[in-house]
């Protein structure tokens, strides 16, 4: 580079160059690699412990305190790095580098080749120079030419900038607590009185601030362009430390990346990814941070803890007691007390005591292996041959998201005998089979034998619920044949391999039905409803089986049972109005004039509004008044009860229209509603609101 400007001092630069190069060379190929500065600072949730403070007082000479060889450092004692140029660091999740480092043109430390002089200079091609102030790196008083410091690291003279503040560029070593340099303006480096966290400015721009951290506004770091992966470790456990995991997880993710060999990342990124209940990935950063560094005792211990809440106590026991380090006394706690529930579930279940295995699976999970998918499956197993079906299939449906087959440490552990993961679908495959979602039970039992081929107890079921399956497939074509007798037989051959279902004693129970041999439909329906409480299915073949054998009190309350669950089948509606109608019959009473449900009747006269409220059966009657609104708003409501309920007679009087039937039954006020049971007053309502009028409607029904 030719220079059309000679140096105020009249020394040739080339010159002057040379000799500083001279005076600093001690030798030999001299890199400059900067020394680190290690700082234990403990767990996740740890207070940062502050560094020693730098000194950043003049000296004749601008060096740094502490410097030693051809590097620089803060404080004392060194810190080797690894191939990577990432240190090899384990002090903690929390430690981080604190030696600092100087940023020209963006790159981090020293480039290899420049040497570094006594005034603290940077040379190499050309000299790099800080002008201007008395700081800790301010060059000697008519030393080196004036200039610019350029991101290449050259010198710009005073006459080639375009624009410049008259501020001096200060070279300030950052704050005190963390020793990261930066470049500052006018001497406003970090001190013990400063109130904020510094900034890097540029010293092209004109000293215009680069824009800080996304989301760490109180960050001692500014944004660069390429922060190195300890920053990134620093600000990631300060957000971790207020519970910003999200946040401290993409700036372990921004360390990783930069360096994926670093096993404090990994562990780190894990201990982020448990806070968020994100298990699978929290165990195969542990994993990670174990094979990259076999003897990291802080994963191990992470991994231990995971491993307890997934109820893997074999694997947590070999984790937790790392040689040489205790384990920390609630885990270990914790430990003992889920192995001990585990151990004694195992031993229920051995004896089928499935009260045993349910309150033992619940003590286990309540004592720290709460998100163990296997405990909840063994409840829903439980459960289910507890006969609590609905139970079951909630529990199952709401079992914590796991992928064993994703961590190494869990993808061989046990449970019962077969692998966990075999285990899960070894119970699902029972529960499709008990709802009758055979081709799923198929599917479920056969990806347990792929996972676990060698286990005796998912062979033995896979066998029977093959077995069964074809049963009910030939059973269901041999009913659509109406060959009922001989699909009886083949419903009886699937529950020899399942005594159990519900579904295949539901079928069977339909076969009776059209034999006409209903004592033994009957006792199907109640086996199947005894299996399943709830088993919608069942109760109306009990219930069209109770009316065929004239056991009417049976059959209305199955039928009102299957009203309230399914109020909007009409099938169901009419099934129970015959059924208390014969009811009725049989008990003696006079029953006339009844028919299935219709549309609210309009009354127009005296004599027609007698003849209705006298019919068997309740009715309801509305007075209203066509302008009044509480009863343009009552009335589709007496419609959607009239469907509702088709037993009652529904009848409405506009009492300005027929005076005399007001005036007879004394209607003051509208609306107004009464209730007659042959031709007799039952109840009487005034603005009523919808519930209690569907209360009262409800009670007088049949």
């Amino acid at each position: 580079m030719s220079h059309s400007r000679k140096p105020d001092s009249g020394l040739g630069f080339d010159t002057l160059s040379d000799r500083l190069r001279k005076t600093v060379t001690c030798g030999g190929d001299n890199t400059n690699k900067p020394d680190f500065r290690e700082l234990d600072l403990g767990s996740p949730i740890s207070p940062l412990r502050d560094g020693p403070a730098v000194s950043s007082s003049s000296s004749s000479s601008g060096s740094v305190s502490g410097r030693t060889g051809n590097g620089l450092q803060v404080g004392s004692g060194t810190r080797k790095s690894d191939s990577s140029g990432t240190p090899n660091n384990h002090s903690g999740e929390l430690s981080v580098d604190s030696s600092p480092t100087f940023s020209v043109g963006g790159a981090r430390g020293v480039k290899s080749g420049h040497t570094r002089s006594e005034s603290g200079s940077i040379s190499g091609g050309h000299p790099s120079i800080f002008t201007g102030g008395s700081s800790a790196t301010s060059p000697p008083v008519n030393v080196l030419p004036t200039g610019n410091i350029c991101p290449s690291g050259r010198v710009l003279k005073t006459g080639m900038m375009t624009s410049r503040t008259s501020k001096p560029d200060v070279l300030s070593l950052g704050t005190g607590n963390y020793g990261h340099g930066s470049i500052m303006r006018g001497g406003l480096g970090s001190g013990s009185g400063s109130s904020s966290s510094p900034t890097i400015k540029s010293t092209v721009s004109g000293g215009k601030p680069e824009t800080p951290v996304s989301g760490v506004s109180n960050s001692p770091f500014s944004k660069r362009s390429s922060m190195d992966p300890e920053d990134l470790k620093i600000l990631g456990n300060e957000e971790y430390k207020k519970g910003h995991f999200l946040e401290a997880l993409s700036f372990y993710d921004r360390a990783i990346a930069q360096s994926p060999a670093n096993a404090a990342y990994h562990c780190n990124r894990a201990a982020a990814l448990m806070c968020l209940k994100r298990l699978t990935e929290a165990v195969k950063e542990c994993d990670e941070a174990i094979k990259l560094d076999s003897g990291y005792v802080r994963a191990h211990h992470r991994l231990g803890s995971l491993l307890i809440s997934l109820g893997q106590v074999e694997n947590a026991r070999t984790h937790l007691y790392f040689p040489g380090y205790q384990p920390d006394p609630k885990e270990l706690q914790k430990l003992q007390l889920v192995e001990k529930h585990l151990s004694k579930c195992t031993d229920c279940r051995r004896v089928r005591d499935w009260v045993g295995v349910l309150r033992e699976s619940d003590a286990a999970i309540s004592s720290g292996a709460d998100t163990c998918p296997q405990l909840f499956a063994c409840k829903a197993e439980a459960l289910l041959k507890l006969r609590q079906l609905d139970d079951a299939e909630a529990t199952i449906l709401n079992i914590p998201k796991f992928e064993a087959s994703s961590s190494a440490s869990c993808s061989q552990a046990k449970f019962f005998g077969m692998l966990s993961e075999a285990y899960l679908f070894f119970v699902r495959a029972q529960i499709d089979m008990s709802f009758g979602r055979f081709e799923n039970a198929v599917t479920s039992i056969e990806k347990s034998g792929q996972i676990d081929p060698r286990n005796v107890e998912i062979a033995v079921l896979l066998q029977n619920i093959r077995s069964l399956s074809r049963a009910r497939t030939r059973g269901n074509d041999l009913f659509k044949s109406e060959r009922f007798t001989e699909a009886c037989s083949a419903y009886g051959e699937g529950l020899r391999f399942d005594p159990s279902n519900p579904i295949l004693y539901c079928n069977r129970a339909a076969c009776w039905f059209k034999l006409g041999l209903f004592e033994r439909s009957l006792d199907d329906c109640n086996q199947a409803l005894l299996i399943h409480p709830n088993y919608t299915k069942a109760l109306l073949r009990r219930a069209a089986t109770y009316s065929k054998l004239e056991r009417w009190s049976e059959s209305v309350r199955d039928y009102e049972v299957l009203r309230r669950e399914l109020p909007n089948n009409n099938d169901i509606a009419e099934s129970l109005f015959h059924a208390q109608v014969a009811l009725k019959k049989s008990l003696g009473e006079e029953v006339y004039n009844m028919k299935f449900g219709g549309e609210v009747e309009l009354i127009t006269g005296l004599e027609q509004f007698k003849a209705a409220i006298a019919s068997t059966g309740a009715s309801v009657v509305l007075f209203r008044t066509t302008s009044d609104l509480q009863c343009k708003q009552i009335s589709p409501f007496l419609d959607t009860l009239c469907a509702k309920y088709p037993s009652i007679n529904f009848l409405k009087v506009d009492i300005e229209e027929n005076p005399e039937i007001a005036s007879v039954e004394n209607v003051r006020i509208v609306p107004t509603i009464k209730i007659y049971k042959k031709g007799n007053r039952v109840k009487e309502m005034v603005c009523p609101c919808r519930e209690v009028l569907e209360s009262s409607v409800r009670h007088y029904s049949f």
